[in-house]
């Protein structure tokens, strides 16, 4: 189905002791046959990366001396596997668990179309058992990027873009459109690499016989997650919005800016000051 290909999965890792264990534990029993493994620590202070190397010495570690974020962490394990010659590079997150087939699966529905360049599995919630991701769509005139959670009858269907959480990319993709962007340090560069990958006329598919599990680690820390989704989704948009849509854009922001305000005035939202340190900083956003 999948055989014939050498894929590396890279998981990033950044505070993971809760998760990385199951994680890792799911990955080394798929039922592909040749794949490796690589850890790229973002210089997690939890013992993470202590418990990996314990309990999975087959995996390659990379330690990063910093937190590097989302996008350049990922690249420090990409830039590894595509020297070692990978034909797929699978990003998985740390607080993922995927099922005996799913790499297997993803890469036969890759190998069946040239044309295809990102496959996805559908990610189902870890503790609810529902659909997470099964698909995804920008909203460009609200400025946002929304998760598909509806079932297909279709084995494999395109989609606008697939999210980071678990994604196949074929090495072609790489070295038409480069690596993922590193003005992102977190959300959203997902979402553009997709976008940039179907310019080149790639496919993104989603393969619906394919199960992953996420378990959000990310939902404990609703401000950081809310001001990094504001940053990353100005420059998206600064980067990505097409020219008929940039008036729109532009008088979609100010609107939001006001909203904001109002919300600090009184008192209705108390991520409101997040959000507000999000605007000012993204003024000092330089790409």
């Amino acid at each position: 189905m999948g055989k014939g290909a050498k894929v590396f999965i890279v998981v990033l890792n950044y505070n993971g002791a809760e998760v990385i264990k199951k994680c890792l534990a799911s990955v080394f029993k798929l039922d592909f046959p040749d794949f490796e493994v690589v850890v790229v620590d973002n210089d997690s202070v939890d013992g993470s990366l202590e418990i990996a190397k314990t309990n999975f010495s087959k995996a390659h570690f990379i330690k990063n001396e910093a937190n590097l974020g989302f996008s350049a962490g990922n690249n420090v394990g990409i830039r590894f596997a595509l020297e070692r010659m990978a034909d797929y590079v699978l990003l998985l997150n740390n607080d993922t668990e995927v099922e005996k087939d799913f790499l297997t699966r993803l890469v036969g529905a890759a190998k069946a179309d040239e044309k295809v360049g990102i496959t996805s599995p559908v990610i189902f919630d870890g503790l609810s058992r529902q659909i997470w991701f099964s698909g995804g769509k920008i909203n460009w005139l609200r400025m946002k990027a929304l998760n598909e959670r509806e079932a297909s009858t279709a084995d494999c269907y395109e989609t606008g873009f697939i999210t980071g959480c678990a994604m196949l990319i074929k090495a072609a993709v790489f070295k038409e459109i480069g690596l993922l962007d590193e003005d992102y340090f977190l959300y959203w560069e997902d979402v553009d690499f997709s976008l940039r990958a179907k310019k080149a006329g790639f496919k993104n598919i989603v393969v619906a016989g394919s199960w992953a599990y996420h378990f959000e680690k990310s939902a404990g820390n609703l401000k950081s997650k809310t001001y990094w989704l504001v940053v990353s989704g100005l420059i998206f948009f600064k980067k990505n919005t097409p020219n008929v849509l940039k008036p729109w854009i532009t008088g979609y922001i100010i609107l939001r800016k006001i909203k904001n305000w109002m919300d600090i005035i009184f008192k209705r939202n108390e991520l409101a000051p997040v959000v507000q340190k999000a605007y000012k900083d993204f003024k000092n956003v330089k790409f």
